[in-house]
């Protein structure tokens, strides 16, 4: 006799958290996201289905097998893995658990699911983001995009978050997570620092600017 697991029919889809990577079409047509683990090779939209990675023709999730979309009950535990090093550029989703599911200690892995609201962390200079950027890596057809504000674009591909929930569609919500917004925030001592610092480096392009009046740097170096 094989044991059978109690089946359940919530009323409403069940929610879950889970991290991924946020990626643009290669033509800049189509924004979505892309998962930081098994799934990693295969960008999905906001409301999308799962197929099995290895390529079988069961329906996923299959009891024995680890395909599906996979989720965790509790937001905390999802932005805990944003604390990796590898993860750090990652975004924080909010799902609707659609269709079978599959429950299990710390969440759910699923057959299909609709991407509510993307919470994107702050740029990597500590800098609450405004954008989405290119963040050097991809996906064949796909551009790896990463948190940024104004002042690290740099000329790099990006779009603002308004841009990519439009990109996206299907109604997401793209926000900005917590970061730092100004030196304003800093104390009288971080400001000293601050401005400590800045005054080395005019003092650098002072002496590198008389360098260069006296002849040039080879002439420089012979007086």
């Amino acid at each position: 006799m094989r044991l059978r697991l109690p089946e359940e029919r919530p009323t409403e889809p069940p929610t879950g958290y889970k991290i991924a990577h946020p990626v643009l079409s290669h033509d800049g047509t189509r924004a979505g996201f892309t998962g930081v683990s098994l799934g990693g090779a295969l960008p999905y939209g906001v409301l999308a289905d799962a197929s099995c990675v290895y390529g079988l023709r069961h329906r996923a999730p299959h009891r024995r097998c680890d395909c599906g979309f996979h989720c965790v009950h509790d937001r905390t535990t999802a932005e805990a893995l944003l604390c990796t090093a590898e993860h750090r550029a990652a975004v924080l989703l909010e799902v609707l658990v659609l269709g079978r599911y599959l429950r299990f200690e710390l969440g759910y892995r699923y057959a299909r699911q609709r991407v509510r609201t993307a919470t994107v962390g702050p740029c990597a200079c500590g800098t609450t983001a405004s954008a989405l950027a290119d963040a050097g890596w991809g996906r064949p057809g796909w551009r790896g995009l990463a948190p940024s504000c104004a002042a690290c674009l740099r000329g790099r591909t990006s779009l603002s978050l308004a841009s990519f929930a439009r990109l996206a569609g299907e109604g997401l919500r793209v926000v900005a997570g917590s970061g730092s917004t100004a030196p304003a925030d800093l104390g009288v001592g971080e400001l000293a620092a601050e401005a400590a610092l800045l005054q080395a480096r005019l003092d650098w392009f002072q002496t590198q600017l008389a360098r260069l009046g006296e002849g040039g740097p080879e002439a420089g170096s012979q007086g």
